[in-house]
C-alpha cells in the first residue's frame, strides 16, 4: 500500500531496473498483468502494477468528481514520484490505455515512453462523448448505461462471479461472433448481461483461480470503476486546453483484430492515420489476429514481445 495524490494504492511489484507501471482497464485489476511481470523483471525492468483508484484493495473516494482523467494522471505521476523514481514507462490496457496516453500528454517529461493496448492514443472530438453516443446510438450504448447511477451496480454486483465470467469471455476472441463490427449497446430495460453468453468451459487465456481472484478484488462492489465511465464529458471539458496536442514521448499501440473498442465509431479511420498523426509512435500499429479485447492476456507471448522489444530499444 502506497500513498499516492492523497489516497492509498494497493500494487504489486516484480524486479529492478528502470521502472515499468502497468495500468489495467475494466472490469479488471492488478492481476490482469500476471503474465506480464515475470517477463519483464527478468529483461531487467522494475515492474509496478497498481490496483487503480476505485479497484480492488485501493481507495475508492465517494465523490464522482474523484475519477477525473486529471485525478487519474496525478495518481500515476504520484505513484512514479513515490517509488524514487523521476521518470517511468507507462503501459495502459483499457481504460488504463487513456490514462497512460494522458500521462504521456500531460507529463512528457515523467514518461520515458507509453504503449496503450486496445484503446488507441487520444485526439479530442468535437463534442462531449457520452453526448455524442447517446444521440447516435439513442441512449443504448453501454457508456451511457453505466452513466446512470446504481443501474450497472444492481446488475453487476446480483452475481459477481458470473458478471465478471460474462464479460471477460464476451468480449474476448473465444466469444460466438468475435470480431463482427457490430456496437456494444445494451436494452435499458433488459439489463447488458442479458444477452452475453456464458461460456460451460473457460477460454484457455482464464482459469478458475483467475477468476476467484478478479472476483475477490470487486467485494467492494462497482461503484468505483464506474464513475470513470461517469466522468467522460467532465475529462473532455477539462482537457480542452490540449485540444490538438499530440502525445509526443516515443509510443507503442497494439490491439487484436477482434477486439470491438477499435471498431468505435470513428477509430478504424483514427488507427489508419496514426502513424503520420503521431511522430512518436515507432512502429505501425500491431494486430494481433484473433484476439479479443483482454490483450494481454489472451495473447501475452505477443505483447511481452513487443513491450520488450520496445523497452528494450528505449532503454539500451
Amino acid at each position: 500500500m502506497i500513498d499516492v495524490n492523497g489516497i492509498r494504492l494497493h500494487i504489486a511489484e516484480q524486479g529492478e531496473g528502470p521502472l515499468v507501471v502497468l495500468l489495467h482497464g475494466f472490469p479488471e485489476s492488478w492481476h490482469s498483468w500476471r503474465h506480464q511481470f515475470g517477463p519483464l523483471a527478468e529483461a531487467g525492468f522494475r515492474v509496478v502494477a497498481p490496483d487503480q483508484r476505485g479497484y480492488g484493495r485501493s481507495d475508492h473516494p465517494e465523490d464522482v468528481e474523484a475519477y477525473s482523467i486529471l485525478h487519474l494522471v496525478g495518481d500515476v505521476v504520484g505513484l512514479v514520484h513515490a517509488l524514487g523514481e523521476e521518470r517511468a514507462f507507462v503501459v495502459g490496457h483499457d481504460w488504463g490505455a487513456p490514462v497512460a496516453w494522458h500521462t504521456a500528454l500531460l507529463r512528457p517529461d515523467v514518461v520515458r515512453g507509453v504503449a496503450g493496448l486496445s484503446v488507441p492514443p487520444p485526439f479530442r472530438g468535437g463534442q462531449p462523448p457520452l453526448k455524442t453516443m447517446r444521440e447516435r446510438f439513442e441512449g443504448r450504448f453501454y457508456w451511457n448505461y453505466f452513466e446512470q447511477p446504481g443501474v450497472a451496480e444492481a446488475e453487476f454486483t446480483s452475481d459477481t462471479r458470473t458478471t465478471l465470467r460474462k464479460l471477460l469471455y464476451s468480449a474476448s476472441g473465444d466469444a460466438p461472433g468475435a470480431g463482427r463490427p457490430e456496437q456494444a449497446l445494451v436494452d435499458p430495460e433488459r439489463g447488458w448481461l442479458a444477452d452475453a453468453p456464458d461460456p460451460e468451459v473457460l477460454p484457455g487465456w482464464l482459469t478458475e483461480e483467475d477468476l476467484d481472484a478478479l472476483t475477490d478484488s470487486y467485494a467492494r462492489g462497482f461503484t468505483g470503476a464506474l464513475n470513470w465511465y461517469r466522468n467522460l464529458d467532465r475529462n473532455w471539458e477539462l482537457t480542452a486546453p490540449w485540444q490538438g496536442a499530440v502525445v509526443s514521448p516515443p509510443a507503442l499501440y497494439v490491439y487484436g483484430d477482434r477486439d470491438l473498442v477499435p471498431a468505435f465509431p470513428g477509430t478504424p479511420e483514427l488507427i489508419e492515420k496514426l502513424p503520420e498523426l503521431m511522430p512518436g509512435l515507432r512502429r505501425k500499429p500491431l494486430v494481433l489476429p484473433g484476439c479479443g479485447h483482454w490483450t494481454q492476456q489472451e495473447r501475452p507471448a505477443e505483447v511481452n514481445e513487443a513491450l520488450l522489444d520496445f523497452l528494450t530499444q528505449l532503454r539500451d
